[in-house]
């Protein structure tokens, strides 16, 4: 029998013409195993209705978008049988580049066809869902600043970071790690699911979505001459070598700030309050993953595969 799959396309994503991808799903889905259908968004949060309403009719959602677009249909398919598939088509593509996935779309659509099944924890900040990366501090200042950019793209991000940095405060956050409490004056905080933020930037090298376990990434304010070179550390997966970067595992964390300010969840900024409770969610989505990932047997550690030398 084949599996029903449906196709969520945001065309707006990433600053990326789509027009091509159901004709590159014609193409290169396996006909034998999936029967596929395809529907466009057409407004914010239509992907995560859609994904809604699909759940019981569909074995699998493929969300075709960046991670923004992955968080609003996942949140809708976190906690069920349904399956997510990702084709990427964000400026970053954090959590699909840490699963293994092809950023070719074609690729992306073979790798379905392996149906390679994860189970992968998600978390939630103040209740709401996010899969790869959440944050407050200087990371979240970016991405509302890049939200209003008619620009896209990993250079005008940069562009943007390297603008902002110059006048950007660092703040002190109390923070609590499982009952634990510590005090942090903190350029910015990153609550990783993954490893990394997207384009390879990996802020917590050896950070598992299967470890039952968020990593709290603490960076701490440092010479702005500095700046490039903890870029490059992220790019090089060593940014937790770094004096100016702590991290600490936990399950349940409680953030609070001086007042107000942005947030982002999966790289989509708000503005949220001066306090927050984020939990990790075990075991919340079933993803398909790429060969590097899908391989890694249950058994093992993620993270110790990771570390190992």
């Amino acid at each position: 029998m084949k599996s029903k799959a449906l196709f969520i396309i945001n065309p707006i994503s990433g600053g990326k013409n789509k027009d091509n991808v159901p004709e590159l799903i014609g193409s290169n889905l396996n006909a034998d195993l999936f029967e596929p259908t395809i529907v466009f968004t057409n407004r914010a949060f239509h992907g995560h209705k859609l994904a809604k309403n699909g759940l019981g009719q569909y074995d699998y959602i493929i969300a075709v978008g960046g991670d923004g677009t992955v968080n609003e249909i996942a949140s809708a398919v976190a906690g069920t049988d349904t399956i997510l598939g990702v084709l990427p088509f964000g400026s970053g593509n954090g959590l699909a580049r840490f699963l293994g996935l092809p950023m070719d779309t074609a690729k992306a659509i073979q790798a379905l066809n392996e149906q390679r099944v994860a189970t992968i924890d998600g978390a939630k900040l103040n209740r709401q869902w996010f899969f790869n990366m959440a944050g407050m501090g200087f990371d979240a200042h970016i991405a509302e600043v890049f939200s209003h950019d008619k620009t896209r793209g990993f250079a005008a991000y940069i562009k943007s970071s390297l603008r902002e940095v110059l006048n950007y405060k660092p703040d002190i956050y109390q923070i609590e790690i499982d009952g634990v409490s510590y005090e942090r004056k903190a350029f910015m905080l990153s609550f990783a699911n993954s490893s990394q933020y997207g384009n390879n930037a990996h802020v917590s090298p050896a950070a598992s979505v299967q470890d039952g376990l968020l990593d709290v990434c603490i960076i701490k304010p440092f010479p702005l001459y500095l700046f490039p070179a903890l870029g490059l550390r992220m790019f090089l997966k060593t940014a937790d070598k770094s004096r100016f970067v702590e991290i600490i595992k936990g399950k349940n964390v409680i953030i609070k700030r001086s007042g107000d300010g942005p947030v982002h969840l999966d790289g989509e900024p708000q503005i949220m309050g001066d306090s927050a409770e984020i939990s990790i969610i075990p075991s919340a989505l079933k993803i398909i993953a790429g060969q590097s990932f899908s391989d890694i047997k249950p058994e093992i550690p993620f993270s110790a595969l990771i570390n190992d030398k």
